[in-house]
């Protein structure tokens, strides 16, 4: 009996030796990396997305607005007898309308801003050949001036007006039938005078006074100066709204005579000849919508004009 149990302890000995040679020990695991939980969002509301960041869009050096802008400084022509949008004091600076407009455009554009004081009709013919970058000079938009220039959407509209001078006594239209009107070299007021006027959807319908002939002076106002001075041989005088009140208050001897004969858009403009405009016309679009939206192109208006010309008209 002794020599089983030994035997039986030898088994079991020998049992459990090979069951340990046979399973080892288990490999401890690798820790397992916590889940990712995004944030839950509270009730009805939506979790933010996470985006990369965008690049800031790059400005083309050979552009318009990539030269204005690499020289911090921006051109503007103006024309210093039109007031009360531009005129040019015995001090040197520049005040009106178009003056403020202007110096906000560079202000929001971020350079300095200069002015040139070219003739209109070379303004509105193009090829600048870079002696200035922009025209801020209420030019209206018109089909034969966009084969030529780029512009801005328009940041005012102004009534064209008829004015007669006090020596000829005419206080109607029809009293200008047969006689002479004067206005401004490349203006769209001589057009009109002349049948010629494109404004696209806003051209006019109305006419000019039966048989009424156009002559011109360098710039709109000088017709009601020449007046002052004695001229007599025109009794018309065709243009802004704006500046012919504004001669009246001067007291030149002229007097309105009936409603506006027509509503025109003016926009900024830039010569389509030379560098790339189309990036800062994009630019100063941005920037009108902008000072439309803060009330400042219509503070503007009613400084200079004293009421809101920077909305659609028509008649």
């Amino acid at each position: 009996m002794r020599k089983s149990l030994r035997l039986t302890a030898l088994a079991s000995i020998a049992v459990l030796m090979v069951a340990a040679c046979s399973s080892g020990a288990s490999p401890t695991p690798a820790p397992t990396a916590a889940p990712t939980v995004a944030p839950t969002a509270a009730p009805g509301s939506q979790a933010p997305a996470t985006e990369a960041p965008t690049a800031a869009p790059t400005v083309d050096p050979n552009s318009l607005l990539g030269k204005v802008m690499a020289k911090g400084k921006i051109v503007m022509s103006t024309d210093p007898q039109y007031p009360p949008q531009s005129e040019l004091k015995k001090d040197g600076t520049f005040e009106g309308f178009d003056i403020d407009v202007g110096t906000e455009i560079a202000k929001r554009l971020g350079v300095k801003l200069e002015f040139a004081t070219p003739d209109w009709n070379i303004v509105t013919a193009g090829s600048w050949s870079g002696r200035w970058d922009f025209s801020v000079g209420s030019m209206t938009i018109t089909t034969p001036r966009e084969k030529v220039l780029a512009f801005s959407k328009p940041y005012y509209f102004t009534p064209a007006q008829i004015a007669a001078s006090t020596a000829s006594g005419i206080t109607t239209l029809d009293g200008l039938a047969g006689k002479a009107i004067c206005t401004g070299e490349a203006t769209t007021y001589f057009d009109w005078l002349s049948g010629t006027l494109d404004l696209g959807s806003y051209t006019p319908t109305a006419k000019p006074p039966a048989g009424s002939t156009a002559t011109t002076l360098s710039t709109d106002r000088l017709c009601a100066e020449a007046w002052k001075a004695g001229r007599k041989d025109f009794a018309g005088w065709l243009s802004s709204s704006t500046t012919v009140e504004a001669a009246v208050k001067d007291g030149l001897p002229l007097v309105k005579v009936g409603d506006p004969v027509f509503y025109e858009p003016l926009g900024v403009a830039f010569d389509k000849s030379g560098p790339d405009p189309t990036g800062i016309v994009e630019k100063v679009n941005a920037i009108l919508d902008e000072m439309r939206a803060d009330g400042t192109l219509k503070g503007f208006s009613e400084k200079w004009f004293g009421l809101d010309l920077t909305v659609e008209q028509g008649t």
